[in-house]
């Protein structure tokens, strides 16, 4: 059946796939909804964006992205509160930090009413798919590649924007142990480190492939002139506890600014908290692990959530940190944010979107 709603054309599918969805054993990124969101950008103009069911889709092998990587995206979750309603986080500046990306790429921008009315429309018709329960969630993935056919080196005339959405648990079943990166780089500065670009994760595989071979979850990256600086932690921003305050390396053209990481930093000081954003030395947190001065050193990500690290690897060594409890801070963090989220609190930040 073919409906007209909100100016999406929408397709839904013939049967829903959601009694093949175990919510009681949810792996990241491997099961999707039933439905996703298709919207061409035609030489600068935005053609009526589609609802179809999800499925493949197939491109001429002289696809630009495939060959020049103009692809960019963003990780967003819904969640439900207790009434059964649909809330998403911060939508509205995952679509400023899409444009952001897009301009660093010289990419299209997308509009408002596509990028927000498309994720609010996916939500409305496959709202069954949002799972409850403690760190549970459904992650959306709005995305757009270079379409053009051809094989010359430029921006493309044409984009794909698309969205699809997938049932989302706990990321990491157990404190990662991670490792300080200080041969290979993430981002330099004047690149593309602080856009969400596809190429800045292809270029993260085999240094993180090397640390996995090694007995680590995760990278710790420091930054691409002298390797002594702290900078971003695979997926996710880093954080750390020093003395009681949370700290965290400021934002820059090689970090990511997370929103989860802009979140934890209010969500901190509303707590009580101290909190300072400047550059943070690798030789500060080692030897502050050795001294007790620094108790935690966390991941915070929209897939992970608030990801507290088991330990640090560094120059062949294994620096343990302090078991996590509910004193820790990012327990206290991670429990303030979910309350938000999920509609337990009152969410005073205006962050909370209901569909």
């Amino acid at each position: 059946m073919t409906a007209e709603t909100l100016n999406f054309n929408i397709t839904y599918a013939a049967a829903s796939r959601i009694s093949e969805f175990d919510p009681q054993n949810i792996s990241f990124g491997s099961v999707f909804t039933d439905h996703m969101l298709v919207a061409d950008c035609i030489n600068g103009v935005w053609q009526t964006p589609e609802i179809l069911p999800y499925g493949e889709i197939a491109y001429n092998p002289a696809l630009a992205s495939l060959h020049y990587g103009q692809s960019i995206f963003e990780g967003m979750k819904a969640f439900k509160n207790e009434n059964d309603e649909v809330l998403m986080f911060r939508p509205l500046e995952n679509f400023k930090r899409f444009n952001i990306s897009a301009e660093r790429m010289c990419m299209a921008q997308v509009p408002e009413e596509i990028f927000i009315g498309g994720l609010e429309e996916l939500l409305r018709i496959d709202a069954a798919w949002v799972p409850k329960g403690e760190d549970n969630s459904l992650y959306l993935r709005p995305f757009m590649f270079a379409s053009d056919v051809y094989l010359g080196v430029r921006p493309s005339l044409n984009y794909r924007f698309m969205i699809i959405m997938s049932p989302a648990g706990k990321y990491y079943s157990t404190p990662p142990k991670v490792k300080v990166e200080t041969e290979f780089i993430r981002a330099a500065p004047g690149g593309v480190g602080s856009a969400k670009c596809a190429g800045n994760y292809a270029a993260s595989l085999y240094p993180a492939k090397l640390a996995q071979d090694q007995g680590y979850t995760q990278l710790l990256w420091t930054d691409a002139i002298e390797h002594k600086y702290f900078e971003e932690s695979g997926t996710m921003n880093v954080m750390f506890v020093k003395d009681g305050k949370l700290i965290t390396p400021n934002t820059s053209s090689t970090i990511l600014k997370g929103i989860t990481r802009d979140t934890l930093l209010q969500l901190a000081k509303s707590l009580g908290f101290e909190t300072e954003e400047r550059k943070i030395s690798v030789e500060e947190i080692i030897s502050g692990i050795q001294s007790g001065s620094v108790t935690e050193v966390f991941g915070a990500g929209t897939a992970v959530v608030v990801s507290p690290f088991a330990a640090i690897g560094f120059e062949g060594n294994d620096y343990a940190l302090p078991e996590i409890t509910e004193q820790s801070v990012s327990s206290q963090l991670k429990k303030a944010l979910n309350d938000i989220r999920t509609g337990k609190v009152e969410d005073t930040f205006g962050w909370v979107w209901k569909v």
